[in-house]
């Protein structure tokens, strides 16, 4: 079985982060986008209402993963792994010079704000990032859910602004990455 082929629920979504790359054979990739700077790669992927996002850079490797399917996921290479709930701030620095920030929020509105908000959300997602929808996911024609991936990719960094949209409980999950390279100095010969 592949993660992302079903309707997640929001109280098991949890973020993951691997020093390693992750198999796509792991996951159901509905849409992805290749990225390649100078000083690295990266791979974004929609996985149902969940993302993965790794970075390479030579011998670095880092990859986030969102999702709330997390039986097939790997131990080795985790570093860390956290449940979503409400606001959460989290910064790591990595011996190998990989800095990684993230912010994440919860965000649970009233029927009326969620329409609108989603309407909003979908009209800026349409213009401009990677934006998946399921609408075989909606129930009874309410609202769609979908999943909405900004990024900008700097010589050095790698910003992930990824929005998951739950119709059905009336909430986005809001991430915002940022994944840092720090210049290694040439190791001299001894």
């Amino acid at each position: 079985m592949e993660l992302g082929t079903e309707p997640q629920q929001l109280t098991q979504l949890t973020l993951y982060v691997y020093r390693r790359a992750l198999h796509p054979e792991l996951f159901r990739v509905h849409s992805r986008k290749y990225l390649r700077q100078r000083l690295y790669q990266a791979e974004i992927w929609v996985v149902g209402l969940g993302h993965v996002v790794t970075l390479h850079a030579g011998d670095r490797v880092l990859t986030e993963v969102a999702t709330a399917d997390s039986d097939l996921l790997p131990d080795r290479g985790l570093a860390h792994q956290f449940r979503f709930r409400g606001e959460r701030d989290h910064s790591e620095r990595w011996d190998n010079g990989v800095n990684y920030m993230l912010s994440s929020q919860i965000e649970r509105m009233s029927k009326q704000l969620f329409q609108a908000s989603h309407a909003d959300l979908m009209r800026h997602a349409r213009r401009r990032g990677m934006v998946t929808t399921f609408e075989e996911w909606a129930s009874n024609g309410d609202l769609v859910p979908f999943s909405f991936i900004d990024y900008e990719a700097r010589e050095r960094e790698l910003h992930i602004n990824a929005f998951h949209v739950y119709p059905e409980e009336l909430t986005f999950v809001k991430t915002q990455s940022i994944i840092e390279l720090e210049t290694i100095p040439a190791r001299r010969p001894r």
